[in-house]
């Protein structure tokens, strides 16, 4: 049996729902975007957020530690979680959370692993993502393999409480906006950073000379560089960019999207749009 569902956390949750109400284990969870033709039976799944919510609560009175680690499980980038996280809350659930304390457990070291990158990768950013003032309006944007928005959200609000901002997820087409206390993520197809005004451009140019002058010739060590500061986080970093990107233009149309300098390769193509962001959890 393959379970189709909208892509949202609260869909997954009525998956597991369903495959208890139905008695049957399904073969594969995927979102309605992938679907794509099989020779099982199939079976589409109704978010439904009462059938939800009783998954999520009987998960918290059976494991808070579970239910957090499947909450971030389902924002990871590893292939089929949802079979993992399925798998995981069932034998939660048939032998309680006792072997949540074995890492090296088979069902549990495929999530824990996953979060750990998740965790990393949030981390990483915090101090990777490089904003421009657009108009009165912090505007970023990144390409990270995890969906990290949510996590990064709570940081990002706190840090920069009293601006207005956004932060643009390349990869999964979602972006983070905040403006007056709220933060929301929604979906966003597309999107192309406005151009830099003078004012812009010259702050630019300053972190660029500032990212220049610290840097120690002779103890210049470009592997150390690569393990403290990834490759692939190079493609939307300021200090990266090529000349274009520190010279006020006069049309969205003119600017080059960023890229890694001559020289530095850029990172490799992003993965394919995930669904649609994932909602509150219940």
């Amino acid at each position: 049996m393959v379970y189709y569902y909208d892509g949202s956390f609260e869909g997954f949750l009525c998956c597991i729902f369903d495959s208890y109400v139905n008695k049957e284990i399904p073969t594969t969870i995927c979102p309605d975007e992938y679907a794509t033709p099989t020779l099982f039976a199939t079976r589409s799944i109704v978010t439904d957020q009462n059938h939800a919510n009783r998954v999520f609560r009987k998960i918290v009175k059976c494991s808070p530690y579970a239910a957090e680690l499947l909450h971030k499980g389902f924002l990871t980038c590893l292939p089929e979680k949802e079979l993992y996280l399925y798998r995981l809350v069932a034998k939660l659930l048939k032998e309680g959370p006792g072997f949540l304390r074995n890492f090296s457990d088979e069902t549990l070291y495929p999530v824990i692993t996953a979060v750990r990158h998740l965790n990393g990768e949030a981390h990483l950013l915090k101090g990777f993502v490089r904003f421009s003032e657009l108009g009165g309006v912090l505007g970023s944007e990144i390409e990270p393999k995890n969906r990290v928005l949510p996590i990064l959200r709570g940081h990002f609000c706190a840090r920069y409480r009293d601006e207005i901002f956004f932060i643009y997820d390349r990869t999964h087409k979602e972006a983070l906006f905040y403006a007056a206390g709220k933060a929301v993520i929604r979906p966003l197809e597309s999107f192309q950073m406005a151009p830099p005004d003078e004012t812009e451009a010259n702050y630019r140019i300053l972190w660029k000379r500032f990212y220049d002058t610290i840097a120690i010739k002779e103890r210049y060590n470009p592997k150390c560089r690569r393990t403290n500061m990834p490759k692939r986080y190079w493609n939307t970093m300021t200090e990266f960019q090529d000349e274009s990107y520190f010279k006020p233009q006069s049309s969205p149309a003119a600017v080059p999207a960023p890229g890694a300098p001559a020289g530095i390769s850029a990172p490799g193509t992003p993965p394919a749009p995930g669904p649609s962001a994932p909602g509150s959890v219940p």
